[in-house]
C-alpha cells in the first residue's frame, strides 16, 4: 500500500448489512409496466461490427510485423488502459486519489488514446452505474444479459431512466477541472491524433514498419482489445466469480478480467468499497493500475489515496461475504 494512502474520513453506514452512501441509491424503484422498446443505433452497430472484423484481420498481420511493433502495440495498450483505469475511473469517477495538473494532463491524453468517450461522459455514466447498479437506470445493466452489458448497451438508445438520473448527478467537480473540460472540447481531434495517428506513424517512421501493419496492429487491434478488456468489467465481472465481500450484489471477483483490465476485475470489492483507490484488498497483486498510482505518488504527482482498513474489510467479509475467503 502506498505511504500516501489514508482512510476515508467518512466510512459508509450500514442498513440491513448493506452499505448506505452516495454511491448507491437504495430509494430508486423501477417503473412498473412494460419496458420501453429498444431503439437500435445502426451507426454504432455497423461501426462496431466493422471494427471487430478489422481486428480479426489484424491477427493475420501480427506474424509479419516487426518485434518492435509488437512492443509498441503493448505499450499503447498499457497507456490507453491507464487512461481509463487510473484516469477516468479511479481519479475522475471516484475521486479516490488526488492528482497534480501534469498527471491529469497525462491521463487525459492517455484517455483520448483509449477512445471510450471523453472523461466527462465516461465519469457521468460510471457514477450512474454505481448509484443505480443492475437497474433500468444502469447504462450497462448486467441483468439484461452478457451481450447487453458487454457491448449491446452501446448499440441501442439509453433507457430513459439512465438519461434522467444522469442529468441529476452533481458533476460540479468535473466541470471545475480545466483538464477535463479541455479534453471534452477537443475530444474528436485528440482521438484522431492519439488513438489512430500516433500509434500508426511511430512504427513507420522510427523502424520502418509498413503503414498497413502499423495501422491494423497498433491502432485497430490494440484499440479493440482495450475496448473489450474494459467491457469485460461490465459483463464477465458482473456474472462470473466469487463474492467474498457482499453476496447480495452481482459484481464478482474475476482474476481473468483483472489481468486483462490491468487491475479492474476485483469487482465485488470495488462495488463494496468504491472509494478505495486500489479497487482491491490486495494492493499491487495483479493490479498494474495500483502499481502505477503508487509510483506517481512516490514521484510526488499524486497524493491522498483513499484506502479501507484491514479491520473494516474483515468485518465486512464476516457480515455479508459469501465465505469464499476465510475471514480470519
Amino acid at each position: 500500500m502506498s505511504s500516501a494512502s489514508v482512510e476515508p474520513a467518512n466510512s459508509p453506514e450500514f442498513v440491513d448489512d448493506r452499505p448506505v452512501d452516495d454511491s448507491f441509491d437504495t430509494t430508486y424503484k423501477e417503473k412498473q409496466g412494460a419496458k420501453p422498446a429498444m431503439k437500435l443505433v445502426w451507426r454504432n452497430i455497423i461501426l462496431m461490427g466493422a471494427l471487430h472484423l478489422a481486428a480479426i484481420y489484424s491477427f493475420v498481420l501480427v506474424p509479419f510485423a516487426k518485434p518492435l511493433t509488437w512492443l509498441w502495440a503493448a505499450f499503447c495498450f498499457l497507456l490507453s488502459a491507464l487512461g481509463v483505469t487510473a484516469g477516468a475511473h479511479r481519479l475522475w469517477s471516484h475521486r479516490s486519489y488526488t492528482a497534480t495538473t501534469p498527471l491529469r494532463v497525462f491521463l487525459a491524453i492517455a484517455n483520448s488514446m483509449a477512445f471510450q468517450n471523453h472523461i466527462y461522459e465516461w465519469a457521468r455514466d460510471h457514477r450512474v452505474h454505481h448509484k443505480f447498479s443492475e437497474t433500468d437506470a444502469d447504462p450497462h445493466n448486467a441483468t439484461r444479459g452478457f451481450f447487453f452489458s458487454h457491448v449491446g448497451w452501446l448499440m441501442v438508445r439509453k433507457h430513459p431512466d439512465v438519461i434522467e438520473k444522469g442529468s441529476k448527478l452533481d458533476l460540479s467537480d468535473l466541470k471545475a477541472d480545466p483538464v477535463v473540460m479541455l479534453q471534452k472540447k477537443y475530444y474528436k481531434p485528440s482521438v484522431v491524433l492519439m488513438c489512430f495517428f500516433i500509434p500508426t506513424v511511430v512504427p513507420w517512421y522510427f523502424w520502418g514498419e509498413s503503414l498497413w501493419n502499423a495501422y491494423f496492429i497498433t491502432a485497430i487491434l490494440r484499440y479493440t482489445l482495450v475496448l473489450n478488456a474494459t467491457w469485460l468489467v461490465n459483463s464477465a465481472a458482473h456474472m462470473f466469480g466469487n463474492r467474498p465481500y457482499d453476496r447480495w450484489i452481482n459484481p464478482r471477483e474475476n482474476r481473468f478480467v483483472a489481468f486483462g483490465a490491468i487491475g479492474e476485475g476485483f469487482h465485488n470489492y470495488h462495488h463494496t468499497f468504491p472509494y478505495d483507490y486500489s479497487t482491491s484488498e490486495y494492493g499491487w497483486r495483479g493490479n498494474i493500475t495500483t502499481c502505477f498510482i503508487d509510483a506517481v505518488c512516490w514521484l510526488g504527482l499524486a497524493s491522498n489515496c483513499k484506502r479501507v482498513s484491514k479491520e473494516a474489510i474483515l468485518a465486512r467479509r464476516r457480515r455479508t461475504g459469501d465465505g469464499s475467503i476465510r475471514s480470519g
